[in-house]
């Protein structure tokens, strides 16, 4: 079956085209913002960020690192948006249901445990845990997880009870 592809996964709209228009938009920012040139020189500015764009384009190192950089700004934001969701579904304060500081912590861990599991799934580690925790080395893992719950517990019980006192 043949995939349908659009103007947008075209090559030189990906490779050119949006690199290109990224870094002279920038550019021509940067100087509009900073005067560099002059109070109201837009055509210099413009022209200056036209150049740097095209030699940008023509750079592949350098295109590659921004298009990596991108590509996890745009995955960084969408997580940090679902935290602030879950964030704000828990911690909002609404002039209804107040929850209590316990429910607060509670529900805060169910949601970073959710959040994690979330990106767990979606980016199909899920799908090669189960053999990750078979064997001697899941056998090591389950340990060294029950030892470290063991010492968080632990140190959680000695600084609440060191609070109080």
């Amino acid at each position: 079956m043949a995939e349908e592809t659009t103007f947008l996964q075209n090559w030189v709209f990906s490779k050119f085209l949006l690199p290109f228009l990224l870094v002279f938009f920038i550019v021509f920012a940067i100087l509009e913002k900073t005067k560099i040139f002059g109070e109201g020189k837009k055509q210099i500015n413009a022209l200056v960020a036209f150049v740097i764009g095209l030699i940008f384009v023509g750079a592949v190192y350098p295109k590659l690192v921004v298009g990596n950089m991108i590509l996890f700004l745009t995955v960084a934001i969408v997580c940090l948006f679902v935290i602030l969701l879950i964030w704000g579904f828990i911690f909002g304060d609404e002039k209804g249901f107040k929850p209590e500081n316990w429910m607060k912590w509670v529900l805060g861990i169910i949601g970073g445990v959710a959040f994690i599991g979330g990106v767990i799934w979606a980016t199909g580690i899920s799908d090669n845990l189960g053999t990750f925790f078979k064997g001697t080395l899941g056998t090591s893992v389950w340990i060294n997880v029950v030892f470290v719950v063991v010492i968080a517990g632990a140190l959680a019980l000695v600084l609440l009870s060191g609070k109080k006192k």
